[in-house]
């Protein structure tokens, strides 16, 4: 079945990997990014035909701009099916008592704000479909985080929260959501995290049927 993924931090390395899997699986794609070069790219390599390709440059902490998305794509597609939320950046190598606080807004904008928009402005069409998948990468630190990260861990903790609110409100409707947790994005192989491959495939697997009884869990993916 032809199904409409939605791909945050598109253009990244992991972004683009889960790209050209759910492509290369039939799926309708829409690509958000915030570099338009980078987005154009990839949408060569995609190589989609236009009516499976919807691609947008946008900042996903600019609430309006993300449901007029929302919107737009629904006019196209109909819904989404999943929402895969990869934007995001990490701060840390200070005490909580060296941290500015503009370091600590930078990390809620981009790894709350954001998902707190997507998620209102997406999760309608998922519950409307009575099938859906959400989920987003988090790191193994944020239950027992260790020294010099606290402003890192403190967003993501927030940002697992949402998502495990959201697994709650719409378990009902057919909709899982489910946090895959790295140690880090181990993107030349050099063995010290884990792989782009190796996420993207359980996402896959998360994405498929056979998975609808996963929801609101924390899959350790780091061995």
């Amino acid at each position: 079945m032809n199904r409409t993924v939605v791909i945050t931090g598109a253009t990244g390395a992991l972004g683009s990997k889960t790209a050209q899997a759910f492509a290369a699986r039939g799926h309708s794609l829409v690509l958000l990014d915030r570099n338009q070069d980078k987005l154009d790219a990839l949408s060569r390599d995609l190589n989609l035909p236009e009516e499976r390709l919807f691609t947008s440059v946008m900042d996903l902490r600019d609430r309006d701009a993300v449901r007029s998305t929302a919107e737009a794509v629904s006019v196209k597609f109909g819904g989404v099916h999943a929402l895969i939320h990869l934007v995001g950046g990490w701060a840390g190598g200070r005490t909580l008592i060296e941290f500015r606080t503009e370091d600590l807004e930078l990390m809620l904008d981009q790894h709350v704000w954001t998902t707190f928009h997507l998620f209102q402005s997406f999760a309608p069409q998922l519950s409307k479909n009575r099938w859906g998948r959400v989920m987003i990468v988090s790191a193994s630190t944020v239950p027992n985080p260790p020294g010099k990260t606290g402003i890192y861990t403190a967003a993501k903790a927030a940002q697992e929260n949402l998502v495990l609110n959201l697994a709650a409100e719409l378990k009902e409707n057919g909709v899982t959501a489910n946090i895959i947790q790295v140690r880090a994005i181990d993107v030349e192989n050099k063995g010290t995290g884990t792989t782009p491959d190796e996420i993207v495939a359980a996402m896959l697997y998360l994405f498929s049927d056979e998975a609808s009884k996963v929801n609101g869990a924390r899959i350790p993916l780091y061995g």
